[in-house]
């Protein structure tokens, strides 16, 4: 079993700001968030890459709710949807990003400038909104 940071995260052993979570995906805020918001769904198993998922049925299912959470619970004009596979793959363990969108928000290209919430109450009032928007 290889341990990595989201690993450590999903079982609890490391502090995270959950937006959901089920038997197949653990969602939470990334901590260097292009926008507030910006949301990491990782798999419950450790794979490092898409091609190691196997049936990817499943996890894009939760990918494909976190957009509409995101969306909706922050009222968002989009969404970003990306993943990198070992190529700049900061985590070695898959892991899709969920971005908040709006017109003119800034974000050009694969630029990514990167923010930081003010406080964890604020990163929790994001997390809280995207989650109470979940089916």
């Amino acid at each position: 079993m290889s341990t990595d940071l989201f690993c450590e995260i999903i079982a609890g052993e490391r502090p995270a700001h959950v937006v959901g979570s089920d038997e197949v995906a653990f969602s939470f805020l990334d901590t260097r968030p292009v926008f507030k918001g910006h949301v990491l769904v990782v798999p419950r198993v450790h794979v490092e890459t898409l091609a190691d998922l196997g049936d990817v049925g499943p996890f894009f299912e939760r990918v494909q709710a976190m957009a509409r959470a995101v969306e909706q619970g922050l009222q968002a004009g989009g969404t970003f949807v990306a993943m990198n596979n070992r190529i700049s793959q900061s985590v070695a363990h898959l892991h899709v990003h969920v971005v908040p969108r709006n017109k003119k928000d800034g974000l050009r290209g694969f630029f990514w400038p990167r923010t930081k919430y003010e406080s964890a109450e604020e990163a929790q009032s994001y997390a809280d909104l995207i989650s109470k928007a979940l089916p």
